[in-house]
């Protein structure tokens, strides 16, 4: 039997549309503001994490995916896969300030801060989209061989990591030459979802096709350890200062683990119908839950460890 997870529910807080699917989540720690990409209700909502409310609704984003906001630019960009592009909003107005094209399903987005650029997983195209954060214009394709899963930036390492799903790898790129350097096979079927402890020098993968986990130690860039997790995993989100890795599974759960020595160890699980993605507040250590159909409607679910 599963431990039950250390989280209580602190607030839910009704969103606006459909209650239908919900993708990524991007948290702002400058402004405490959470955006989260409503991919079936078409919508970037925005939240308020202190205060605990809906600040904004924004509609025109149909089929929105992947989300990042970006302070250093004052924008927040979205994967619109629906219309095969990003847009761009101003994080002060809420407003759309540019669109860029060129991704057949764009999907996870990265930003490299020494180069003012971003990266953007296009899922179908097997490619990563790049855009020059200032003019916000695309300025190249990077080619993956497969299909893309998740993006991230290595700030330790100055490369963009990016899952390619079909060739069950990671692979590394030179943000500055926009190349290829390196590529690492991945112990299990479809790593799409993973992030980066860049403090210990960890990634965590999940794999989609055999619900795995895997720890992997970005000095050597090997695989240290593989758990067996629910099934579906999708989106994570790690909490540096409490050591907490938490895994959104669209089977309906949040599988919890503590982090200790590159160590992974259970906490139990939170259960959700369509829990799949997952954002958390490293100051508050709040976690953020969106859930598409509670009772017929949409809300987000904030969540703690209960000895906070």
């Amino acid at each position: 039997m599963p431990l039950a997870a250390p989280l209580r529910v602190v607030a839910d807080i009704p969103l606006p549309g459909l209650a239908k699917r919900f993708d990524y989540q991007s948290f702002d720690s400058t402004t405490n503001r959470l955006f989260i990409s409503h991919m079936r209700g078409d919508r970037l909502d925005v939240i308020d994490g202190r205060a605990g409310k809906l600040v904004a609704s924004l509609e025109g984003f149909p089929g929105a995916t992947g989300v990042l906001a970006v302070p250093a630019l004052h924008k927040v960009y979205v994967s619109v896969t629906d219309r095969h592009q990003v847009a761009v909003v101003d994080d002060r107005t809420f407003k759309t300030i540019a669109v860029v094209t060129g991704a057949e399903f764009p999907d996870g987005i990265a930003y490299a801060p020494e180069e003012r650029q971003l990266f953007v997983s296009d899922e179908h195209g097997g490619v990563d989209l790049v855009i020059d954060g200032t003019t916000d214009e695309r300025i190249g394709l990077v080619p993956l061989g497969g299909e893309a899963g998740n993006t991230h930036y290595d700030g330790v390492s100055h490369c963009m990591l990016v899952a390619v799903q079909t060739r069950n790898e990671l692979l590394a790129i030179d943000p500055r030459t926009r190349r290829i350097v390196a590529r690492y096979p991945m112990s299990c079927d479809h790593p799409h979802g993973f992030l980066i402890d860049e403090r210990d020098r960890l990634a965590f993968v999940t794999c989609e096709g055999d619900a795995k986990l895997l720890v992997l130690d970005l000095r050597i860039m090997r695989t240290t350890a593989t758990l067996k997790i629910p099934d579906d995993p999708d989106v994570l989100a790690f909490d540096s200062g409490l050591h907490r890795l938490y895994i959104a599974c669209e089977s309906g759960t949040l599988a919890v683990f503590g982090e200790r020595d590159g160590k992974l160890t259970s906490l139990g699980e939170y259960r959700a119908p369509h829990a799949h993605t997952v954002a958390v507040d490293p100051a508050t250590h709040r976690v953020y839950l969106p859930l598409q159909d509670i009772g017929g409607k949409p809300l987000l679910r904030i969540l703690e460890p209960p000895e906070r």
